[in-house]
């Protein structure tokens, strides 16, 4: 039972698949960001593509837990993809990953000069592990 993780940006898109026991969260790939509709389509390729039998879509949200304009944004995907796949799509508080991710870099003794760049594809991961992490008993 694989579940695709989604983290959404504004100019990228990390994405995460867990182990076939949805025990394992793994960074997955980044992709460009071209369109709602073809963003959309191609996550809902890779999820089929990866067997996944759920999409999570990382959402962020202020401190009353109502969307930012990047969790409306990341809500309007979701609608999207629900467009293209019958797979479900689940909203999921991505709070912190970015910077959990650098910071993940940052303990793995990564050098300050390969700390830049894309973390879209680990944060992913970090989304998706917390989601498994909380359904662990489900």
């Amino acid at each position: 039972m694989r579940i695709l993780a989604v983290d959404p940006g504004a100019k990228r898109i990390g994405l995460a698949l867990s182990d076939p026991t949805a025990t394992i969260a793994s960074p997955l790939e980044v992709l460009k960001h071209s369109s709602r509709p073809i963003d959309a389509a191609t996550i809902a390729q890779i999820a089929t593509e990866n067997e996944a039998v759920k999409i999570v879509m990382g959402q962020s949200l202020d401190q009353d837990g109502k969307p930012t304009i990047e969790g409306r944004r990341a809500a309007r995907l979701a609608a999207a993809i629900r467009m293209q796949t019958e797979l479900p799509v689940e909203m999921w508080d991505e709070f912190g990953t970015t910077k959990a991710a650098v910071q993940a870099r940052i303990d793995l003794g990564a050098p300050r000069s390969k700390r830049g760049g894309h973390q879209d594809e680990l944060a992913a991961a970090l989304i998706l592990q917390s989601y498994l992490d909380a359904h662990s008993d489900e």
